[in-house]
């Protein structure tokens, strides 16, 4: 009996070994992955940011950026993305903590923020196309809105991921899963907030000079 039960507790231990492998593996490839789809979307901004700059000056007669650019209003949309990106790296501290209520707090917060910059950002293109300045009014308002609006929708699409994270973490709690999904959304803000950056520097500084 002796000889039997050491068996089983040598097989439970070397099945822990595996599974805890086998989530080690998960995690490293699930963030490796998503390195890769950041590198896809530097990518996609890199083609965006060059066909701007390429049309940078083609108004075709039309209204022209420094006429609607309102670097106060940018300011403060720039203002809620970096907040929200502090905020982010508090919720991430509590998660990893165990801190349920902290996290979803925090991240409660990112997601006021982060909603609250794509509301301006929506207002702001209501307001140009009010004044003339629609997406086939020249090729620097198409290149200027293919550019801003792909960033607008990653950042919907972070809004849409965090929610979903939201359920996940009622459900299951702080999983290894859990926190691997929230290790590669804060990637995802982050990156968001780089390239917001160059936007405003790019896009909107270089728009009123």
């Amino acid at each position: 009996m002796s000889s039997y039960a050491e068996t089983v507790q040598h097989k439970e231990a070397v099945d822990s070994q595996h599974d805890d492998h086998d989530h080690h593996d998960y995690a490293g490839d699930t963030l490796f992955g998503f390195w890769i789809y950041i590198l896809s979307d530097c990518l996609l901004f890199g083609t965006l940011f060059a066909t701007y700059a390429v049309f940078s000056n083609s108004f075709a007669g039309g209204i022209e950026s420094r006429e609607l650019f309102n670097l106060p209003f940018v300011l403060a949309e720039t203002a809620l993305l970096l907040v929200s990106s502090f905020t982010f790296a508090i919720a991430m501290l509590k998660a990893n903590s165990n801190q349920m209520q902290e996290m979803g707090k925090w991240l409660g917060l990112t997601f006021f923020l982060g909603l609250s910059f794509l509301v301006m950002e929506l207002y702001e293109f209501y307001h140009f196309s009010h004044e003339g300045a629609t997406f086939d009014s020249s090729a620097y308002w198409s290149a200027f809105y293919a550019l801003v609006a792909t960033h607008g929708l990653h950042v919907f699409a972070g809004l849409v991921w965090m929610t979903v994270l939201f359920f996940h973490f009622k459900r299951d709690g702080f999983s290894e899963d859990n926190k691997v999904r929230l290790a590669c959304l804060s990637l995802f803000w982050h990156f968001l907030d780089i390239i917001w950056i160059c936007v405003f520097s790019v896009v909107y500084l270089m728009g009123v000079l």
